[in-house]
């Protein structure tokens, strides 16, 4: 813990005791009460037998947590087959997201697929076209890794100012989850990249089994480098709704270069310009222009912790400010916390060090007096890359854009405790 995110004045077990000291004991959070029945009585559930080990066959969530929950907005999309649902980060703590909580994005609906009906074509300049089986994809060697998916339309309602009020709507549309599958560099050299000769500006064309295909081209360079083929997550199989069986990781880069149900892809000589990275997926700036190839997903932070969906409810003493940061360049080394809107800045504790492409928990341990707080974070990755604030994002891509707004998100917190999506910088 530096100097800067150490708590400051006294400690919180001091806090404690002194505050039941000078306060009913009651109104004291962790102080005892000799008379809690919680603590002196024998309670239902300790008093009889719980559910037995094949109550769910497949472990469930216990219902007091049924409000964790992937969210949709409805007036997002025209229907919900092609649309968004959001990942409830302000409820979840770690980095890991469970499957079931994970962000969707489709662009026809999810499909079932099954195994046994899975084929994966290489083709275009290779040596020899293959098709692979799932059971073929098996036996290659095979790796694990963490990356997030965040997909770039992540927080692009907050453009033209606050908006949506909660950390799950302003920048859910990220999961990070432990990937299983090959490398898709152990595919191509499989077909051969003879027959395509110089790589330096070849790429590959990737689209999946649904039927949108969601077509998307990626250079040579990217492809050979960390891109994963992949059939687990979490080490299970895929759900429905993220590729089953197999989808297409592309780390750090926008996620709709993920393709889901992944069929086929095709080594070619010049990106194909689909419509997913033309009228799709480019960047509107001030001057009216758009710029493509814009895939790499910026450093960015957000704190889940106090948020709107999450007040302060314990009142006054120790508090810990918590959030997630990321970069699709490399790994966050410093996020820095302001609760003052960025008057000034102190920096947050890392629960670990940032990995490369996922990410990152942060904690800022602190008291609050019941003041009013703007609280902001800030991130910074390995190439000393700093998130910018919103209006310095605008003053390159003006407030019509869509994508890849990764501005400092503000959140007004209130006397009572309560939070709100507010925008002051």
């Amino acid at each position: 813990m530096t100097e800067n995110s150490a708590m400051k004045g006294p400690s919180r077990r001091a806090f404690l005791k002194a505050a039941a000291a000078s306060v009913p004991v009651a109104a004291v959070a962790g102080a005892a009460r000799a008379d809690d029945p919680l603590i002196t009585e024998v309670q239902e559930w300790a008093s009889g037998l719980g559910a037995g080990v094949d109550e769910t066959p497949y472990g469930l969530p216990i219902k007091f947590e049924g409000d964790v929950v992937r969210r949709t907005v409805e007036w997002l999309t025209a229907d919900q087959i092609s649309s968004i649902n959001f990942t409830p980060i302000h409820a979840l703590d770690g980095t890991i997201t469970p499957q079931g909580c994970a962000f969707e994005r489709h662009h026809s609906g999810a499909i079932e697929l099954k195994k046994e009906d899975y084929r994966l074509m290489i083709n275009g300049l290779v040596d020899q076209p293959l098709v692979f089986s799932y059971e073929d994809l098996e036996r290659f060697p095979r790796e694990n890794h963490v990356y997030f998916c965040e997909c770039a339309a992540n927080t692009g309602m907050e453009w033209a100012g606050a908006q949506l009020n909660g950390a799950q709507y302003t920048h859910g549309m990220i999961h990070n989850m432990e990937y299983t599958g090959v490398t898709l560099r152990t595919l191509l050299n499989e077909a051969g990249l003879g027959a395509a000769g110089d790589l330096k500006d070849k790429w590959v064309y990737v689209e999946g089994a649904d039927a949108s295909s969601n077509g998307r081209s990626i250079p040579m360079e990217k492809a050979l480098d960390d891109c994963l083929v992949a059939f687990k997550a979490n080490g299970e199989a895929l759900r429905m709704e993220h590729g089953y069986p197999v989808r297409l990781v592309v780390p750090g880069w926008e996620g709709n270069m993920w393709v889901k149900w992944l069929r086929r892809i095709e080594v070619t000589d010049a990106a194909v310009e689909s419509r997913e990275e033309t009228s799709k997926y480019t960047d509107t700036l001030a001057d009216g222009t758009s710029r493509k190839w814009t895939w790499e997903m910026d450093a960015k932070s957000i704190i889940t912790s106090p948020s709107p969906q999450m007040p302060i409810t314990h009142g006054k003493g120790p508090l810990v400010i918590s959030g997630l940061a990321w970069s699709g360049r490399g790994a966050i080394t410093r996020v820095d916390v302001s609760k003052d809107g960025g008057k000034t800045w102190e920096t947050a504790r890392l629960a670990k060090p940032g990995e490369k492409m996922a990410l990152t928990r942060f904690y800022f341990d602190t008291t609050w007096d019941g003041e009013e707080m703007f609280l902001q974070a800030r991130a910074m990755d390995e190439t000393g890359y700093v998130q910018p604030t919103k209006d310095e994002l605008r003053e390159v891509r003006g407030e019509n854009s869509i994508y890849h707004n990764n501005g400092i998100q503000t959140w007004w917190v209130q006397p009572n405790g309560e939070a709100n999506n507010v925008e002051i910088s």
